[in-house]
């Protein structure tokens, strides 16, 4: 399972595909809001599959309703861009007062979202169409429902959950 190194690695990675002058950088920001970018940022929201484990009784559990918020800009006479992620949170069904825990996403599936963040930072901040990265997330078995009210994605009003195939907004 993936630290948040790992983030930052693989996207340092992908971005090199980007135009090489311009410096990229990707941080952990969990105070950007889904659709409250500030002026001149560029948003993209995926959902996504990944693993919870409760830091209070230890429960694991899968979702494949995870989502990803990123806002994204570029300074073109800087050369540089940033990439602010937020991962929300779910937390634990069997205890009262679970803390919110953050996802687990396993290698195969930051690969997939850093490709699919690299193709949106192509579209929106250099305006150029790309083909869709089609490859499909890497999924376990979900056994329970999707429960909302355990859910940070659906507290915030984005989680998607009866349609898969709209998992992704601009």
């Amino acid at each position: 399972m993936m630290a948040s190194q790992d983030w930052i690695d693989i996207f340092r990675e992908k971005a090199m595909e980007l135009n090489n002058e311009d410096d990229w950088q990707i941080e952990f920001d969990d105070s950007i809001k889904p659709d409250g970018m500030e002026s001149g940022w560029q948003q993209y929201i995926k959902n996504t599959f990944a693993w919870f484990h409760c830091s209070k009784c230890k429960r694991k559990w899968p979702s494949s309703r995870v989502m990803v918020v990123f806002h994204m800009k570029l300074w073109e006479q800087q050369r540089k861009g940033v990439v602010k992620v937020r991962r929300l949170c779910q937390n634990c069904k069997k205890c009262t007062a679970a803390p919110m825990e953050k996802p687990t996403f396993s290698p195969d599936n930051l690969e997939i979202l850093m490709e699919k963040l690299i193709e949106k930072i192509r579209l929106k901040c250099y305006h150029e169409r790309t083909d869709e990265v089609n490859r499909p997330f890497m999924t376990d078995p979900v056994q329970s429902p999707h429960e909302p009210a355990h859910c940070e994605g659906c507290m915030l009003g984005i989680c998607i959950r009866n349609a898969p195939g709209q998992a992704s907004r601009f």
